[in-house]
This record gives structure tokens, C-alpha cells and sequence, in this order.
């Protein structure tokens, strides 16, 4: 458990909890904080799980072998299972003073996880042969996000409504993104083995809209997630961090250089 959460990775998802929270007033510290590492905790279940030889049979997670390579695939089962739970654990330990808002976050938490459209519902669409990549993207990736930003309002008794956006264009983003890496075969920028779409035929927005498509894609959602933001007094702030997390995401530079090579390399060839 340890080996799956203390590995690196960007903690995008428990980022997004504080920030709304912070938005929307926060006036509960400690369940904010609860929230974020609830969130986090089932963000990395979801990838032990992920990285199993019954999914993609992943060697690397976030540059350092994945959980089944390092203890083998018992325990990386029992693992991502404990974690799901220490998740909620979590939840209860720090929302006992507070029962309504603890309730509203267990919602919230549960919706991004499970069905009929959670990250559950999004790993089974990888096991159907043809699956409907937006609804797939939203789930897989997308659903999570949705419940970080709303668990960031509800940790403050707000309105999660105006946030729901914010983290389904955002995260939809993420995978896209994703997809994106897979083909430029950034395998030091995902911190996971690249080219694992075809090799697994999973849906893609880079197979389904080609790499330009895909790219006009994600900075559509992108220019969504940023005007979604709602008024608040850290909107513009809110809207930087975004565009900067774009830019971490798909380095310009690094796909400008990539769409060049490719264009060179029938060039070359021919030649």
C-alpha cells in the first residue's frame, strides 16, 4: 500500500479538493484534508488494479515497478481492495462531528467510483471490444475528477453543482492527454510503459480522432474546464493553474518536435 501511494505522481485530483475548498471558504481544515487524501487513496487503488496482468499487465507505475511486479499479484489485489476502503476510513474518521457533510462526500466519493458511471464502470468499458470513447473517458478518468471538485465544495457546505464541470472537462482532459503521450511514446512523461492503446485495442481519442484531432480535442476541454470555473475570488488563480497543468500535460514544444519527426521520418524513408 505504501509502494502504490508514496510513488510520485502529480496528486492533480486532492490539488483540485483543497483549491475549490479553498475557493468556496473553507471553514473545515481537517475534513478538507480528509476529502483530498480519500480521493487520492482511491485514485491509486484504481491504479494497482489497472496495472494487472487482467488489465493492461503494466511492469512500470510512475517510474518504479507497479505493485503485482514488486509483490507479486495477491497482494497487489488485496492492496488496491485495502486501500478503496482506507479511503473511506478516512472520510469517517475526520466527518463524525459533522454527519451531513460527511454524508454528502460519501455521495460523492461513491458516484466517481462506482456505477452506473464511475472509474469501475470506465475499467469495464476496457474489457467490452467497442465502447463509446466519450462515455468511456468520462468514466475511466473524468468521474473522479467530477468528485474532487465537488468534494472540495461539500467540504464546505457549498453548492457542488457549478464545480461538476470544472472536473469533468478536466479530467476528460487528463485522458485524452493520456492518449495523446501513449502515441508519442513519452513513456518518461507518463511514468508507464507507452503505445499500451493498440496494444491492448483500447478506445482512443488519438486512434478515433487522429493526433491533430485529438490535440484540437483537448485544448477544447481545456478552454472549458478554465471558463467553467465559477466566480469566485480565486478565479483567475483557479484559471492559471489550469492552463499551467495544460501545458504539464502536453508539452507544446515536445508535441511540435514530435508532428516534425513525424513528418520526416517518410522522408527519410524514401530517401
Amino acid at each position: 500500500m505504501r509502494h502504490a501511494v508514496f510513488s510520485g505522481g502529480a496528486r492533480v485530483r486532492p490539488q483540485l479538493v483543497l483549491s475549490v475548498a479553498m475557493a468556496c471558504g473553507e471553514d473545515a481544515p481537517e475534513l478538507t484534508d480528509a476529502a483530498a487524501c480519500a480521493v487520492e487513496l482511491m485514485h491509486c487503488a484504481s491504479l494497482v488494479h489497472d496495472d494487472m496482468p487482467a488489465f493492461d499487465n503494466a511492469d512500470i507505475r510512475r517510474g518504479r515497478p507497479s505493485v503485482h511486479k514488486a509483490f507479486g499479484e495477491p497482494l497487489a489485489l488485496l492492496a488496491g481492495d485495502a486501500l478503496i476502503v482506507m479511503a473511506y476510513q478516512v472520510l469517517l474518521n475526520a466527518g463524525k462531528s459533522d454527519p451531513e457533510r460527511l454524508v454528502a462526500l460519501m455521495h460523492a466519493l461513491s458516484a466517481g467510483v462506482g456505477l452506473p458511471s464511475g472509474i469501475v464502470a470506465g475499467q469495464a468499458w476496457e474489457c467490452e471490444v467497442k465502447a463509446d470513447l466519450g462515455q468511456y473517458q468520462r468514466a475511466k478518468t473524468g468521474a473522479l475528477f467530477v468528485a474532487a471538485t465537488c468534494s472540495g465544495a461539500l467540504c464546505c457546505a457549498s453548492d457542488a453543482g457549478p464545480w461538476a464541470t470544472l472536473g469533468a472537462s478536466l479530467g476528460e482532459a487528463y485522458q485524452v492527454a493520456d492518449d495523446i503521450r501513449d502515441v508519442m511514446g513519452q513513456a518518461i512523461l507518463l511514468g508507464k510503459p507507452s503505445g499500451q492503446d493498440v496494444l491492448h485495442a483500447r478506445p482512443s481519442a488519438a486512434s478515433e480522432l487522429g493526433l491533430d484531432g485529438a490535440m484540437a480535442h483537448f485544448q477544447s476541454l481545456i478552454e472549458l474546464a478554465i471558463a467553467s470555473i465559477p466566480e469566485c475570488s480565486y478565479r483567475e488563480l483557479l484559471q492559471q493553474l489550469v492552463r499551467r497543468e495544460a501545458e504539464r500535460l502536453v508539452p507544446s514544444a515536445a508535441f511540435a518536435e514530435f508532428k516534425r519527426q513525424s513528418m520526416l521520418a517518410p522522408q527519410s524513408m524514401s530517401a
